[in-house]
């Protein structure tokens, strides 16, 4: 089954949220604030496949719970979901490691599709199945790239940047937050370390180097083939 953790210090959210996604088969736990979240996490977290995050809670804000989320797990996906509609609150989120970021007020039925989505890119991580996008397949299971059912060799860094592009696909990200991300907070190199290997990456994909759009003066975005 299927476990989702919501944590929102407005009952009248949690209920919505709750209601929909048990509605559609899941099984939802409950915070009402970043504490009892820590708490739960820190109790239950092998057995939770999904964490829906409000950004402003008491006892610790969601930003908060995110870091503590990520120091125990980097597999677990996390949905902000927050009035804070600002675009460097958005990018912030992402650069923590959050997966989706969903503003109030929201339609429940959206974001049960974008629940759905997270939960069938989890269960194709498990159980191995390739993500595929026009003649591009990512089977992260078995650590295999291939364009047009050709093998891709790529290098570590040039995997893990293409990993996070998948993940974060249609969404565009800052060089910073790339950099961030991929090569971590601790690496001292500069913005271009990212414009060399996307270049490096885009090469090695061939055709579908062109899914990896530039951002102009801010950093790249993927795209899925049409």
């Amino acid at each position: 089954m299927f476990t989702i953790l919501i944590a929102d210090d407005e009952e009248r959210i949690r209920r919505l949220v709750s209601d929909f996604l048990r509605r559609d088969g899941y099984t939802v736990l409950q915070a009402a604030d970043g504490g009892q979240a820590m708490e739960l996490i820190d109790e239950r977290l092998p057995s939770i496949d999904l964490i829906i995050l409000d950004v402003m809670m008491p006892v610790y804000d969601g930003w908060s719970v995110l870091r503590h989320i990520r120091s125990k797990s980097r597999e677990v996906p996390v949905m902000m979901l927050t009035a804070r509609a600002e675009d460097t609150d958005e990018v912030f989120g992402f650069d923590l490691g959050a997966d989706d970021y969903i503003t109030k007020p929201f339609s429940p039925i959206v974001l049960s599709a974008r629940v759905r989505a997270l939960e069938k890119r989890c269960r194709q991580q498990d159980e191995g199945e390739a993500y595929v996008s026009g003649p591009l397949s990512i089977n992260e299971m078995r650590r295999e790239v291939t364009v047009n059912g050709s093998t891709v060799e790529l290098t570590p860094k040039e995997y893990e940047l293409l990993i996070y592009f998948k993940n974060n696909q249609n969404i565009a990200a800052s060089r910073e937050s790339i950099l961030n991300a991929v090569w971590g907070y601790d690496y001292f190199g500069d913005l271009r370390t990212v414009d060399t290997h996307v270049k490096k990456l885009r090469a090695k994909l061939g055709s579908c180097g062109t899914m990896i759009q530039t951002v102009r003066g801010f950093g790249y975005r993927f795209e899925a083939a049409k």
